[in-house]
């Protein structure tokens, strides 16, 4: 099977292009020559796009230079990742050290070339339910963490694909639809704001109602909404670092790192 093709150069605006992977959550490896030793095609300052296809867009060198990048990039996506990539002839066996690949110069021009391969992932993708006080924390803590927080006030409000976590905290409205929408999507973890004993209520004609986390958050004596946001997010990232059966892989099967917390852990 031939190798997906180079776009263009000419034809690419790099910085749009990022922009459009950026808001489709499209992952993509930013590779940027920092060093070229003569012969090489590559100059300092060339860079290109590593997609999950293989597809690079943009020029780093020649084909020798472009069919290590590739490799090298696809491998940092399945990690996420990033290195400093040295092609270099000196390389007589590939080997690495601590944040450094080198591997040989398989052309006969014999340069060396370093590049940046720099892995870009989406964020964690929170879907945060309801139009309370502790709903707008939830919103304003998930940002501050650097996560993508989608905010509804309707229970019907699509949920997307490679979401992360929902939290629903709209005290008693419209529970039950979106409760069941995030189960049903396979939402890695779902929490519901309720004490234990209106929870068992709501969750009592739930399918799936079990993997709910209710009372939802870490005990930690919480009191201000901002205090219950944080103790549910403490929870949601001791569920992900705890290594459970879905917490290195969200998108099974595309072979791409997403962080995201494992079905189903509770503390």
């Amino acid at each position: 099977m031939p190798a997906p093709r180079k776009r263009a150069p000419a034809a690419l605006d790099l910085q749009a292009r990022v922009a459009e992977l950026r808001s489709g959550r499209e992952p993509y490896v930013l590779a940027t020559v920092v060093r070229a030793q003569r012969p090489t095609s590559a100059k300092a300052g060339d860079r290109a796009l590593v997609l999950p296809d293989g597809t690079i867009e943009g020029f780093v060198g020649g084909v020798c230079a472009t069919d290590t990048v590739r490799a090298q990039g696809l491998r940092l996506l399945r990690t996420g990742e990033s290195t400093l990539l040295r092609i270099t002839p000196e390389a007589e066996e590939p080997y690495e050290e601590e944040g450094l690949v080198a591997v040989g110069q398989p052309c006969l021009s014999g340069g060396t070339l370093e590049i940046f391969l720099e892995a870009v992932l989406p964020p964690v993708l929170v879907h945060v339910y309801g139009d309370s006080p502790i709903a707008r924390a939830f919103a304003a803590v998930g940002k501050a963490m650097g996560y993508q927080v989608e905010a509804a006030a309707d229970p019907l409000a699509a949920i997307a694909d490679d979401t992360a976590a929902v939290l629903v905290a709209s005290h008693g409205v419209g529970e039950e639809p979106v409760l069941r929408a995030a189960l049903a999507k396979g939402v890695p973890y779902v929490a519901l704001i309720a004490s234990r004993k209106r929870g068992a209520a709501v969750l009592a004609g739930v399918e799936g109602g079990d993997r709910v986390h209710v009372p939802a958050g870490l005990d930690i004596g919480a009191r201000t909404p901002g205090e219950v946001a944080v103790s549910v997010y403490a929870e949601l990232i001791g569920a992900w670092r705890s290594g459970g059966s879905a917490a290195t892989r969200a998108g099974e099967g595309d072979g791409i790192w997403r962080p995201s917390p494992p079905h189903g852990v509770r503390p």
